[in-house]
């Protein structure tokens, strides 16, 4: 592994030509310079041009010019997937390192990535910073990436991209590494102990890695998703800066995609944009095998932020208020990752009440409040016959989608999703009506199984209200209940209030006012 010391000194007249606006063959005023660990992005007028450092640090090799002319068009291939009307072309500058030109004549000193700019006050740390992040923005994302991980390859078999071993290395990597960086200071004991932990994690989720290698979840994805690689703006989800320079860290399983915007906004306190985001994305995707793999990613994700704030405290003048800054985000994202390690008593929670009633509603709130997963019986139902989530149905009671066995079906399947997330260590809450106390049972039995809390809520309106909330949301679709009047007065005329028994774990939460 190479600083590339000698390398960066022959750039840095490069770079520092590159301040200039005038080398610019477009209208710029000034020049914004942003450094990386990696690269040097120059923001001049409404065009950005990024720079790769000549660099090789294990995980990356920047060192040639070949290598970075490389890697600049593979960055503008994989990002064009998300972003393609922000990434333009890669560049070569020619000319003198004193005098450049962007795509002049003559042999190329140096290539770069030209992409169109957007304001930085649009990217999205910046805007959760502010408190400019709307949490209804999650969604966005959740399924601007949901709709990205359908659409990209998987990795094919004769690749061992899904391999425990693949997975692990890298991971470990990050811990070898952050040892050898002194200016880092992080701590040897939290070091030893997180990898004995990720190791020891490799061997239990083993089988559960093949299976979802075997099953396609490992695609080509973006590879770094964290917040301050997504922008909004205008309106739009821009998901850009992808890993083109090593292949192993972008042919990931999805899960592993998603733990890194989790790890983020665990690391910012955004607990309510968490929740919305990770809940979306499952919702979206049906993906409910990846949560037991999330604590072992969003760890993983960590220890990379740890050792990326390593490097900056290494290339920061010692004593410097930078060097402190990187050292002390070292120790935050360790300690991060060791909160991934160490698991709580899950809680159980299920909803009881009739079609409008605000189940959905409710359940949100217990989401956004305490962070539990949700499975909505409207939308799992529909999976289960092929159907998306807002796909339009009219069957009336006993028939269709609502038949006893499809309804016995359908509960059958969200007690299965339900366990498999409470053995992984997370809280769920299951929206639905339960009217059958049979399906009570059978959920309060998996929580005395699993020995998990249990929770009934209760959720009840007048019958008027009731009718009013049905009509006005068939009217206006664009939900996934089908529920429908007729439905309505059916589940009136045959409703069974709670047991006394189950009264006693109830909590009741009136909606109409």
């Amino acid at each position: 592994m190479s600083n590339g010391s000698d390398a960066m000194e022959t750039q840095a007249e490069l770079l520092a030509a590159l301040r200039n606006p005038r080398v610019y063959p477009w209208p710029a005023e000034g020049v914004e310079v942003i450094e990386t660990h990696i690269s040097t992005v120059f923001l001049a007028g409404d065009h950005v041009l990024k720079i790769k450092k000549p660099l090789d640090l294990g995980f990356l090799d920047f060192s040639t010019l070949e290598r970075r002319a490389w890697c600049c068009e593979e960055e503008v291939r994989l990002n064009s997937r998300l972003a393609p009307d922000w990434y333009l072309r890669a560049v070569p500058i020619t000319g003198r390192a004193d005098a450049p030109a962007l795509e002049g004549d003559g042999e190329p000193l140096e290539w770069g990535v030209l992409m169109r700019r957007f304001p930085q006050s649009a990217l999205m740390d910046a805007r959760l910073e502010r408190g400019e992040l709307p949490v209804t923005v999650m969604e966005d994302l959740a399924r601007v990436v949901a709709e990205f991980h359908a659409e990209i390859p998987g990795a094919g078999p004769d690749t061992d991209y899904g391999s425990v071993d693949s997975v692990l290395a890298p991971m470990l990597q990050n811990f070898e590494q952050l040892r050898g960086l002194e200016a880092a200071g992080a701590d040897p004991a939290a070091l030893d102990a997180l990898e004995a932990w990720t190791q020891a994690q490799g061997d239990e989720l083993e089988e559960l890695i093949d299976s979802r290698f075997q099953g396609g979840f490992v695609r080509e994805c973006h590879g770094d998703l964290h917040l301050g690689n997504i922008a909004w703006h205008e309106g739009q989800v821009i998901v850009f800066d992808a890993i083109e320079f090593e292949p192993y860290l972008r042919w990931i399983d999805v899960a592993n995609e998603v733990a890194f915007v989790i790890m983020d906004l665990d690391h910012r306190g955004a607990s309510d944009h968490r929740h919305r985001f990770l809940n979306a994305y499952l919702e979206h995707t049906g993906d409910y095998g990846m949560v037991r793999l999330l604590r072992f990613y969003a760890a993983y994700r960590a220890m990379v932020r740890a050792k990326i704030n390593g490097f900056m405290a290494s290339q920061a003048e010692a004593g410097s208020d930078a060097r402190q800054a990187a050292r002390q985000r070292v120790t935050d994202y360790m300690a991060l990752a060791q909160r991934y390690t160490q698991l709580r008593r899950p809680e159980l929670v299920i909803t009881h009440g009739l079609s409008g009633a605000g189940k959905t509603r409710v359940a949100g709130e217990l989401v956004a409040a305490e962070g539990h997963l949700r499975l909505r019986s409207d939308v799992e139902r529909k999976r289960l016959f092929g159907l998306s989530p807002d796909a339009r149905r009219d069957d009336e009671p006993e028939q269709g989608l609502y038949t006893a066995e499809a309804t016995e079906r359908t509960y059958s399947h969200l007690e299965g999703l339900a366990r498999e997330m409470l053995e992984a260590g997370w809280s769920v809450v299951v929206d639905a009506a339960f009217l059958d106390p049979r399906h009570r049972q059978a959920f309060r039995d998996l929580a005395e199984e699993l020995e998990c809390d249990f929770r009934i809520l209760a959720v009840q309106a007048r019958p008027e209200v009731l009718r009013e909330r049905v009509k006005a949301r068939a009217d206006a679709g664009g939900d996934a209940s089908d529920a429908t009047l007729t439905v309505l007065e059916h589940q009136l005329a045959d409703y069974e209030p709670l047991s006394e028994a189950e009264a006693a774990v109830a909590e009741v939460v009136r909606t109409d006012g």
